[in-house]
């Protein structure tokens, strides 16, 4: 028994070699850098889509103003995720290019595009929905306890 399990820390060992042989050495400073030039350009041009918006129509109303930004930016998005390009920003911005409204959408955009084999209802529908359910489910609870404890500490002044 000792002598297979000498083999097994054995082979375990020259795994974990390999491993650390072949696995990318990253700089945290230059990651958060990149995560934050990354995130912060996103902002910057949802901030300019915005300005443009309201540039063209100085009536319309902050909300929808926002939510037309919104719109563009998912889009965009879903864009660049069935081109390839987003792919290459994610390498480059790490966590900075996973802003939640453009993150959200190459995560269901890529969903569907991976199971796109499996047909129109139980590949493409089905999983893009199974990354959209999760969230909303999170979204409806977590802001549920929000609001209860909101009450709580409202409520008793």
């Amino acid at each position: 028994m000792s002598q297979n399990t000498n083999a097994v820390k054995a082979r375990n060992e020259r795994y974990n070699k390999y491993v650390e042989t072949v696995t990318p050495k990253t700089s945290i400073p230059k990651a958060l850098f990149h995560s934050f030039a990354v995130g912060g350009l996103t902002c910057v041009i949802g901030q300019g889509i915005g300005d443009i918006v309201k540039l063209i129509s100085p009536t319309m109303p902050n909300d929808m103003v926002s939510n037309i930004t919104s719109m563009i930016l998912v889009t965009v998005a879903i864009l660049f995720t069935g081109l390839g390009f987003f792919d290459v920003i994610a390498r480059q911005g790490g966590a900075g290019s996973f802003l939640p409204i453009t993150g959200f959408a190459n995560a269901m955009a890529s969903a569907s595009m991976e199971f796109k084999t499996e047909g129109l209802i139980f590949g493409t529908s089905v999983k893009l929905f199974s990354v959209v359910g999760p969230v909303v489910v999170n979204g409806i609870v977590w802001s549920t306890v929000a609001g209860l404890i909101n009450l709580l500490i409202l409520g008793m002044k």
